[in-house]
């Protein structure tokens, strides 16, 4: 059959090839939707696999036409190894499409705008990783079957093959903390550790899982940073998950009151606040004191909210509602500092205390040389100086420390007068 072909019959054959590819590939994805138009997430996401599949048919029909209508050898190997080559990155490329249209088909069954939703977060966060892994593994498989095309590439694999174990214990150390990661994230994802969406407290941070990779976590700060924590921390350093089980949280509203606070109207107001918004889940909403210690009463409000966004708004609206009725209704009740003057003593105590204290001074100095001024029975007085006492003996030694007496001042001051 070869023999009758002519110059232009290549060309000829690889124009109708391309047709009769882009013609299939339409006809597929017509069909496609129609098996599947109740699901409209379907609709946007086989865009995605439109060019993948039409470049993938239009290379297997070019392969045919030239292997129909031209002889082998010459260009025509050298055409046929880049179409091989292209074929093989145009199938990844739809393999890829599919996996991101299945992730697509499966999360549109689980809906994470429900209260409870921690299912849905849970598949979406498994499909995620399950996606990113066969995406990985695509890629290698492609590159692999790319460079096994090649024969002095074949022959460099054979040798490499020969010393794997080396090889294998050389990688092994240089990625271990990526490897380590890795398996990190795969464990995250199995172990319904964390989920997308999940609020934790990391880092002595309050934020929500944005993002879970086989490397990384995200997590978005509830002020909009974004906290980048390796997969290892959340397998190694112990975190609040405040969503683990239930969507459903509770907190508390404090305030450090004086002793006159209204307790009744703030149990009135709480009452009424909770009744008039949609952020309560009718859970708990409650108010006792809590503590009665130095000079304040502690009084705690409990409430529950559907999620940690609704409480967060909830306990602001509590905390300003009662803070604008203790400002205007009970201002008493606000925290004050208590001091208490210390009231003098009686006029008559006043007066008799100088001639009490003249009298103990006097009979104190009875002990001592009564021939001495009273200050200097007092000076002299054992008890006073509370360096000598007990026994006789250490009296005695007192009054060896007491100084010179009032007749040696005498005799000096009449020595100086007569030298003057």
């Amino acid at each position: 059959m070869q023999e009758f072909l002519t110059p232009a019959m290549p060309f000829l054959a690889m124009t109708l090839a391309v047709a009769a590819g882009l013609v299939l590939s339409w006809l597929i994805r017509k069909t496609v939707l129609r098996l599947n138009r109740r699901r409209p997430e379907l609709q946007s996401t086989s865009r995605v696999a439109r060019l993948p599949l039409r470049l993938a048919l239009c290379l297997i029909g070019v392969r045919i036409a030239l292997a129909l209508t031209t002889h082998d050898g010459g260009w025509r190997s050298a055409v046929d190894h880049l179409l091989l080559i292209a074929l093989m990155g145009s199938l990844a490329w739809l393999a890829v499409a599919v996996l991101l249209i299945v992730e697509a088909l499966v999360l549109g069954r689980y809906s994470v705008d429900v209260a409870d939703n921690r299912r849905a977060r849970r598949l979406r966060t498994q499909m995620i990783l399950a996606r990113r892994i066969a995406v990985a593994l695509i890629v290698v498989l492609a590159v692999g079957s790319v460079m096994l095309t090649f024969p002095a590439i074949q022959a460099l694999g054979a040798g490499l093959l020969a010393s794997a174990g080396v090889i294998s214990i050389v990688a092994g150390l240089a990625a271990q903390t990526s490897l380590v990661n890795v398996f990190a994230g795969m464990q995250l994802a199995f172990t319904d550790a964390i989920r997308v969406d999940d609020v934790v407290v990391v880092q002595k941070e309050w934020g929500r899982i944005e993002e879970i990779t086989l490397t990384y976590v995200v997590v978005h700060i509830w002020d909009d940073r974004r906290l980048i924590l390796p997969s290892t921390y959340f397998t190694t350093t112990p975190f609040e998950n405040w969503t683990r089980r239930q969507s459903e949280v509770m907190g508390t509203v404090e305030f450090d009151l004086d002793w006159r606070a209204p307790i009744e109207d703030m149990r009135a107001e709480l009452r009424t606040v909770l009744d008039g918004t949609a952020l309560w889940d009718e859970r708990v909403g409650i108010l006792q004191i809590t503590d009665a210690t130095s000079g304040y009463v502690r009084v705690r409000i409990l409430v529950s909210a559907a999620d940690s966004a609704a409480l967060f708004d909830l306990r602001c609206l509590i905390r300003e509602a009662m803070v604008t009725l203790l400002q205007q209704g009970h201002p008493e009740s606000l925290p004050h500092v208590r001091w208490e003057p210390v009231q003098p003593a009686p006029a008559r105590e006043m007066s008799r205390q100088p001639a009490v204290e003249a009298r103990e001074a006097v009979e104190s100095s009875e002990t001592v040389e009564p021939g001495r001024p009273v200050h200097a029975r007092q000076q002299s007085d054992p008890q006073d100086s509370q360096l000598f006492t007990g026994s006789l003996e250490a009296i005695e030694r007192s009054r060896a420390f007491t100084g010179p007496g009032e007749e040696v001042f005498e005799d000096r001051d009449k020595t100086l007068s007569a030298r003057n």
